[in-house]
């Protein structure tokens, strides 16, 4: 009784990467069965990229975990200040000439910003009036948003989440770059050692087998009469 022959299985993706894995980590075994001829150097360049390749793996998830806490951290930072901090309009009453405020000619620079004096409600219902900076643009008699603190004194704005979220995404994207560079950097001189290393190998080689294969080694050797 004849019998079918059973078709060759698939090997399985946990396998299939291991066999991989050996592979470039220079296993002699699987060398030898799958590729007879690698050399020691084509052995350590699959080395290389291997290590190359999980430190990136491995630092990319690290920057992400960095920004995802950092984002975390600054929006409590930004709960906590909105706890302390109130919105409020503050009523301008017009912006401050240069010699009053002892500013140069470029003075808010680019933000195109300049002091301009207003004045506000506290939290408490007193009246205040002081100077904070606003967009050039702000005409006497307008409101603009002022933030202040329990005492009535303006502070900073507290981040969005907004700010916050394209902070940490520029934060990781800076990280990734650099870290990315880095392991380039040395892949790059490392793969330029394993060349010059594959160069020294073939000359010598090259020295040893040539003489052979062009036949100028037997020309070489004394003839017997």
């Amino acid at each position: 009784m004849s019998s079918s022959p059973r078709s060759a299985r698939t090997a399985s993706l946990p396998r299939r990467t291991g066999r991989r894995l050996r592979r470039a980590l220079g296993s002699r075994r699987t060398v030898q069965r799958h590729e007879p001829i690698a050399r020691p150097v084509d052995r350590a360049r699959s080395r290389a990229w291997l290590v190359a390749g999980l430190a990136l793996l491995v630092g990319l998830a690290g920057v992400v975990t960095a920004a995802v806490l950092g984002y975390r951290a600054a929006g409590r930072t930004a709960e906590a200040e909105r706890g302390r901090l109130h919105r409020t309009e503050a009523l301008v009453l017009g912006k401050l000439r240069t010699e009053e405020t002892g500013a140069g000619r470029w003075s808010g620079g680019y933000e195109k910003r300049t002091d301009t004096s207003v004045s506000w409600t506290t939290p408490d219902g007193a009246a205040r009036t002081g100077t904070v900076e606003a967009p050039r643009s702000t005409a006497s008699g307008s409101t603009i948003v002022l933030w202040v603190d329990d005492d009535g004194r303006p502070a900073t704005a507290p981040a969005t989440r907004i700010g916050l979220a394209v902070g940490a995404v520029c934060t990781g994207l800076a990280g990734s770059a650099t870290l990315t560079a880095l392991i380039g950097g040395a892949l790059a001189l490392r793969l330029r050692v394993l060349d010059r290393r594959a160069d020294r190998d073939w000359e010598r080689s090259w020295a040893r087998w040539e003489p052979r294969w062009s036949g100028r080694g037997r020309a070489s050797q004394p003839q017997d009469d």
